[in-house]
């Protein structure tokens, strides 16, 4: 369903429906509004929505759970009671934070401020042409362009994503590909926020659209060489999973495209991309604990993938083509990863790959980039990032230096093997992103850009540190802070907002922010948790905070707290926590085994009904997060997960004032979670701490689309952490 419909039928129901819970809700509708006499104001009710209850029975493994709001879940999102009920909640928001209203604004400006309205990005090479993005006065989204230099002369504009968008609340881009002939664009299109694309071809000589659509897509999008030939995938409608590669010729019928893949294995997702050297399409098998590839030839418009090595369950690689020779990143016989590489006709046989960089127990192998005479790889020891350019003809080897303790760093753009310079970012908690060239012979930088910070900024007013917290079990749990160094006092007073996430091997490092500002401008201590979960401290720091211990990903953030506090970066009375999708189960499950830990928590597309949606196959995403989670089929697991599960394992208690946030066409973790989660909290909870829950009728689980739409959801959160302060 189109989302402004949804948000139409949302307000009309205000009218027809004649119930309690929709007086709040019909308060704010602007239709119900108009339609009162001139001399009344509609009245305001801030009483809590109260849903109903249906039980639902549940039996697994000879277990029965009794879940009162199964009925909350409707996968056509039409079903007026439901959305009736998610109008009452933002309406309860709204009251509830009225008096917030001029704090939410001065936020917004004040975050909106800070960014530089015309702004460019680096331009990178691919091919014959220079590729960038123009962000442009009040624009929400990019216009993307190219140049023949890298000054920018002749420059043409590809799309305006700002023209594109116009008719759409949300609307997202992927997959720009320009045809090895430079003269079409492909580019995929969501205009529902549920990460399904419609690919469509641009003519860049006359500027025209091709008749060619690629409905049902990934948005993933990668060309044979012969610029007639493009492979994308399909996804599932129901599952969401991209499973299916297909070869469409220009000019021809999707109904006439060749299928040459097609997934098996429901716990793996597909994507594709291209080698360096243009040579070969690579379709990428990954499931949580596994990972592999299949190669295409890109030069025969016929060919048909063929397996790099056969699948082995456990084993992971990542492969990158250069000249004769594959490039491998793996696990095999080796938990940290190590590179390896192999001659193209000795590829099937495991015993032919030599060791280009050794195994470390100690030290993580993160990423890689080959050019023509030098390797560049990166590590991370200890949790700290560090990069090593290797020259390959000579064996020499050179590290990258930089000044903050701690830091986060990326490899982009080096789309060519002849590049005599490394491309990548660089940023802090007090140093805003920066792009450098690196020469990969001197190694001497060169900053082509830092983001500009408007307004009163420097850097040097702030500090930040990185320390290590000792958790219940002895393990020691790393830490970033950062701060206003003239509103810092380490004596137990300042306001402290602490951010976790710790899954799937996802690692927070230490990044810039320009929203963050305003708290640390009104003397709030931000912290980052790198909590067991994520790989800060290499592989096996992941395998310690996944399926059957999982527990230590809340711990680890509940130890941290208590430490902080102890040690007078925060104040007992005000500490507030935030996390979304995994990281808001993290907030769910902190809430109920530490609630009394903080005065207020925002958890964003909460993942928090683990159990249930776990069972369920017809739900996205659920098969291929067996590896993180365990699959509740299995009676260990089932037990394990039902014993941290927040929606499972809510109690009469007293929570914190709670801030929960979700998108209605959220494709990764459906509205209905945080919405069942929601009433039964209702349900429980005790004493008079706030319970809040907003609903974004027009977005999914990257929240609004455009680069200012978001900060409200910023200034949302940010302003009902400060008026919550004591």
């Amino acid at each position: 369903m189109n989302p402004l419909t949804t948000k139409q039928l949302a307000n009309k129901l205000c009218l027809v429906i004649s119930s309690a819970l929709l007086i709040s809700a019909c308060s704010h509708n602007e239709n119900t509004a108009n339609e009162l006499p001139d001399n009344q104001t509609p009245m305001i009710s801030i009483t809590a929505p109260v849903a109903k209850k249906v039980p639902y029975e549940i039996v697994t493994h000879g277990h029965k759970r009794v879940d009162d709001y199964y009925w909350m879940r409707d996968d056509t999102r039409t079903d007026p009671e439901i959305l009736a009920h998610l109008a009452a909640e933002n309406s309860y928001v709204d009251a509830k934070l009225a008096h917030t209203s001029e704090l939410q604004e001065t936020l917004f400006e004040e975050i909106k401020a800070r960014i530089k309205k015309d702004d460019n990005s680096v331009p990178t090479k691919r091919g014959n042409y220079f590729y960038a993005s123009q962000m442009q006065g009040d624009n929400e989204y990019p216009i993307y362009i190219r140049s023949t230099d890298f000054s920018g002369s002749n420059t043409e504009v590809l799309l305006d994503v700002n023209q594109l968008a116009k008719a759409h609340d949300y609307y997202q881009l992927s997959g720009l590909r320009v045809s090895p002939s430079e003269k079409v664009l492909a580019y995929g299109e969501d205009t529902v926020s549920r990460r399904i694309y419609t690919i469509k071809f641009k003519d860049l000589s006359t500027g025209e659209l091709l008749a060619d659509e690629l409905i049902g897509t990934s948005g993933n999008i990668e060309w044979g060489n012969d610029n007639k030939t493009v492979y994308y995938i399909k996804r599932d409608p129901q599952t969401l999973l991209a499973y299916q590669v297909f070869r469409h010729t220009l000019g021809t019928p999707q109904a006439n495209d060749e299928l040459i893949y097609e997934e098996q294995d429901k716990t793996f997702y597909t994507f594709m991309s291209k080698s360096k050297d243009n040579s070969s399409v690579i379709i990428w098998h990954s499931s949580t604990e596994t990972k592999s590839a299949s190669v295409i030839d890109a030069n025969s418009p016929k060919a048909t993938p063929i397996e790099f090595i056969p699948r082995e369950t456990g084993i992971e690689y990542s492969i990158a083509k250069m000249h004769d020779w594959f490039y491998i990143s793996t696990n095999w016989q080796a938990q940290n990863f190590r590179l390896m590489k192999v001659h193209k006709d000795k590829v099937g046989d495991k015993s032919n790959w030599q060791d280009v960089i050794a195994a470390n127990d100690n030290i993580k192998l993160d990423d890689f980039e080959l050019f023509n005479d030098h390797l560049v790889y990166q590590q991370r020891e200890n949790g700290l990032i560090r990069v090593t350019v290797r020259q390959l003809s000579t064996g020499k080897e050179q590290q990258l230096s930089f000044n903050d303790s701690a830091f986060n760093l990326g490899l982009y753009g080096n789309n060519n093997l002849d590049n005599s310079a490394l491309r990548l970012y660089y940023t802090s908690l007090t140093t805003p992103y920066t792009d450098y060239d690196v020469d990969l012979t001197t190694l001497e930088k060169t900053q082509l850009k830092q983001d500009e910070v408007l307004g009163d900024f420097d850097s040097n007013n702030y500090a930040s540190e990185r320390i290590f917290i000792t958790a219940r079990d002895g393990v020691k749990v790393p830490v970033s802070l950062v701060y206003r160094k003239d509103k810092f006092k380490k004596d137990g007073t300042n306001p402290l907002h602490q951010y976790g996430y710790g899954s799937y091997g996802s690692t927070i490092d230490p990044r810039f922010s320009f929203s963050r500002l305003s708290l640390l401008d009104r003397g709030f201590v931000y912290a980052i948790a790198h909590v067991r979960g994520s790989q800060m401290l290499g592989r096996p720091w992941y395998e310690d905070g996944k399926k059957l211990t999982k527990n230590n990903t809340f711990t680890d953030f509940i130890d941290v707290t208590k430490a902080l506090v102890a040690q007078g970066y925060g104040d007992k009375d005000n500490v507030f926590a935030s996390g979304g999708s995994a990281g808001g189960l993290l907030m769910g499950a902190v809430m109920n085994m530490a609630p009394e830990l903080y005065n207020g928590v925002h958890a964003a597309v909460p993942f928090v009904d683990v159990v249930t949606t776990m069972l369920d196959e017809s739900i996205p995403l659920t098969t291929n997060e067996f590896d993180e989670w365990g699959n509740p089929k299995n009676k260990e697991y089932y037990n394990y997960m039902l014993s941290y599960s927040p929606y499972d394992q809510i109690k009469k208690q007293s929570y914190p004032n709670t801030l929960i946030t979700t998108g209605l066409h959220d494709s990764q973790v459906q509205y209905f979670e945080p919405m069942k989660w929601v009433a039964k909290l209702r349900e429980y909870k005790t004493g008079d701490n706030i319970l809040l829950f907003k609903t974004d009728m027009e977005s999914g689980h990257g929240g609004a689309s455009g680069r200012f739409k978001g900060i409200h959801e910023t200034a949302l959160e940010y302003s009902f952490f400060i008026d919550l302060l004591k």
